[in-house]
């Protein structure tokens, strides 16, 4: 099968839709069948073999964050050219409803289109003013998923219709195994609680938490584990922060004590090797997000790498921990709460033992060796025998 795969945002930036793209896309081509992205990226960025550059993003203020789409003629004229060119048996738009490619897409195509929707949000000004023009290319897509079941009810009220539901995928076994950053510990893996590695010693005794996302977004809640670690710190001597992701690293240790700024490590921008070595390097991974999130790929990246988990309990949160049984779970935005729950679980080795356990096995559910199979199932209830993916005439201004 010919799949063509439209990503939204900016391929230079890592999120968690463009890793739910590559990850299927990469899956999709393990099991024999084409697949061709089209994403915004730099002309001169290095993309993959299988990712094509729709010119270079701008960011746009959407749902609580600055987004980095493409549109404008530019775009729309490329959109055009690879649809044409690529001959695709089905065409899959990512946030179709974002004014970005997807939307292009959907404008300048006919033929099998599927649409997955990632997002999550109680009300958007975007979407509302923009509903009329939406349905135009909305109505063109033949089969619908959602990545959650907030992603599912933010579709059925905003825009309505309804979709199958089919969970962001990770590969777990890319996580499940690493080496600790150098200069940080290796979790326990005998089952004495003990520290392992470089980190062990006098200066581990207060541990390590991780934080992993945008760093200059205040919807990740990075803010909240700050203030928590202003709580714990000077109780605990030994406890350090291992920080990671875009943002600005002089301006996040400037918001912490000075008293406290030697033991907060910011990465800022990580590689793919890396980001799996830093869940690696904590004994607990710290998600505080404060909502907009319909899944949360990081706490499955983390549950697939064994991390004990404490996160805020937005919905979706609560839903891939199963309720705190696969991680721990703190009222959202109360840092207190979250440094009492963090105490507790530094101190409890048998605990975060317990949790990295059952992490491993609740995240079995989302690995993309069945996620994939599932989505490809809906990819042939569209598809049509005989018929590909063809350009729509005389759409291609309105795409502009």
């Amino acid at each position: 099968m010919r799949v063509g795969i439209v990503c939204p945002y900016t391929w230079n930036v890592p999120g968690g839709v463009q890793q739910h793209i590559r990850d299927l896309a990469e899956a999709l081509i393990g099991y024999g069948h084409h697949v061709s992205v089209i994403t915004p990226a730099d002309d001169d960025a290095r993309l993959p073999d299988y990712v094509v550059s729709a010119g270079r993003a701008v960011p746009v203020p959407y749902n609580g964050s600055v987004a980095r789409l493409a549109f404008g003629f530019l775009s729309a004229s490329r959109v055009r050219r690879w649809i044409h060119d690529g001959a695709f048996d089905v065409l899959h738009v990512h946030e179709p409803a974002a004014p970005s490619l997807g939307l292009l897409a959907c404008w300048a195509a006919d033929g099998p289109i599927v649409g997955t929707f990632h997002a999550s949000y109680t009300k958007s000004r975007v979407v509302s003013v923009t509903a009329p023009i939406l349905q135009s290319a909305l109505e063109k897509i033949t089969g619908r998923i959602a990545v959650s079941e907030a992603a599912r009810k933010t579709l059925v009220e905003h825009l309505g219709g309804d979709a199958v539901l089919i969970p962001n995928g990770v590969a777990t076994e890319r996580y499940a195994m690493a080496d600790p950053l150098p200069g940080w510990p290796g979790r326990d893996t005998t089952g004495t609680g003990a520290l392992t590695g470089a980190g062990a010693g006098p200066d581990a005794d207060g541990g390590v938490l991780g934080f992993l996302g945008r760093m200059d977004e205040p919807r990740k809640g990075l803010q909240v584990l700050l203030r928590a670690f202003e709580i714990l710190g000077p109780r605990r001597p030994g406890l350090r922060l291992l920080l990671a992701g875009p943002g600005d690293a002089d301006d996040v240790v400037a918001r912490v004590s000075p008293g406290l700024r030697d033991r907060v490590v910011v990465l800022g921008m990580v590689s793919e090797a890396d980001k799996i070595r830093a869940y690696h390097s904590v004994d607990v991974f710290v998600a505080p997000n404060l909502g907009g999130e319909s899944f949360g790929i990081v706490l499955a990246e983390a549950m697939s790498a064994g991390a004990p988990i404490l996160a805020s309990d937005i919905e979706a949160f609560d839903r891939v921990l199963l309720g705190g049984r696969a991680g721990a779970l703190f009222p959202v935005g109360d840092a207190a709460a979250l440094a009492a729950s963090a105490a507790e679980l530094l101190d409890d080795p048998a605990r975060r033992k317990q949790l990295s356990a059952e992490a491993r096995a609740a995240v079995r559910r989302y690995d993309w060796s069945a996620v994939a199979r599932d989505v490809l199932r809906v990819y042939e209830t569209v598809a049509l025998p005989g018929r590909t993916v063809v350009e729509s005439p005389g759409r291609g201004a309105q795409g502009a």
